[in-house]
């Protein structure tokens, strides 16, 4: 709420408190209707802070509405924001996230940043206790007190950073019904959405044995956290690049235990992709869990051994 303009803050605290427990996004368009997002649709907010049904009952996004977003977002300096501004996101205190749209800044064919921003939508950020209890029993191998390799599998806005925040959590505080002890955690926070970090000490409980490394690109913080940290088990959130899998080989190569997300629909979409490709078929992978909202953000549609490509959960 600290991120928006004060009339935009009344209209949406006015809201009912069922409303409120439910928004997943704020969307902000200049010159166009004020939309919460929930999960089971989008809803249009009247200039009194009433829910309405009709666009053209909404209250419209001004000028003056963006100026003061960003001036808030940025603290009154966007330019010292440039380097988040490129990756079209900027991380807000406590791991909200408010992503932006403008006019591309250009500087040798590539983004160097944004300017004349006209949209924002702000995506909350939730702490959900317990969401990865029930996976737990899959992900954690009882044999060795440890976890498998582990990769979540989702579309955006699915639950994926919420459930990998819960297994850190868990795994790292232990689980003593699961024969978990306990176990060190690296997570490379590169968006600072995990651990929610605000001046570099997280906001969010990623429980008790977990070093964090806020704001560092995943592959060269993977790195950093395998040589200063002794970590048992390393977490990202949103692997993809050819870099990411580069540096997975030598965490694995260590004999570090993995815990990653990824965007996909499926396994199949996951094993065509040219770069994470190659990561399934290695098979070195030991547990896919596919994430969908088909009832509700964090819905487990499947949980696949990554050597046989066999069901080993079902949905809940």
């Amino acid at each position: 709420m600290s991120a928006l303009p004060l009339n935009i803050r009344y209209m949406i605290s006015a809201l009912p408190g069922k409303i409120l427990e439910g928004v997943e996004e704020i969307r902000i368009r200049q010159g166009k209707p004020l939309v919460l997002g929930l999960s089971g649709g989008d809803i249009f907010v009247g200039a009194a802070g009433v829910p309405v049904q009709q666009a053209g009952e909404a209250y419209y996004i001004t000028a003056a509405d963006m100026e003061g977003l960003i001036d808030l977002i940025s603290g009154s300096s966007i330019y010292a924001l440039e380097e988040e501004l490129r990756t079209g996101f900027i991380t807000l205190p406590g791991g909200h996230r408010a992503g932006i749209t403008g006019r591309a800044v250009l500087s040798g064919g590539k983004v160097r940043t944004l300017k004349n921003f006209s949209c924002c939508n702000l995506r909350v950020s939730r702490e959900i206790r317990g969401a990865a209890s029930a996976l737990l029993p899959h992900i954690i191998n009882k044999k060795d007190s440890g976890i498998y390799h582990t990769i979540l599998v989702s579309p955006p806005g699915c639950g994926k950073t919420t459930m990998l925040r819960d297994m850190i959590r868990q795994i790292s505080s232990g689980v003593p019904d699961l024969l978990c002890p306990g176990l060190t955690v690296g997570l490379v926070d590169e968006r600072s959405e995990v651990a929610g970090c605000y001046r570099g000490v997280p906001q969010r409980d990623v429980g008790i044995r977990t070093d964090v490394l806020d704001g560092c690109p995943k592959a060269e913080g993977m790195m950093m956290l395998l040589r200063s940290m002794g970590p048992q088990v390393i977490a990202a959130d949103e692997i993809g690049r050819r870099e990411d899998v580069d540096a997975l080989e030598e965490v694995l190569n260590a004999g570090v235990k993995i815990l990653l997300t990824a965007h996909g629909s499926s396994l199949a979409e996951l094993a065509e992709r040219p770069v994470l490709g190659g990561l399934v078929r290695s098979r070195i992978i030991e547990r896919y869990v596919i994430l969908s909202r088909s009832r509700g953000p964090g819905t487990v549609e499947n949980i696949v051994d990554g050597k046989t490509f066999r069901a080993v959960g079902v949905r809940g």
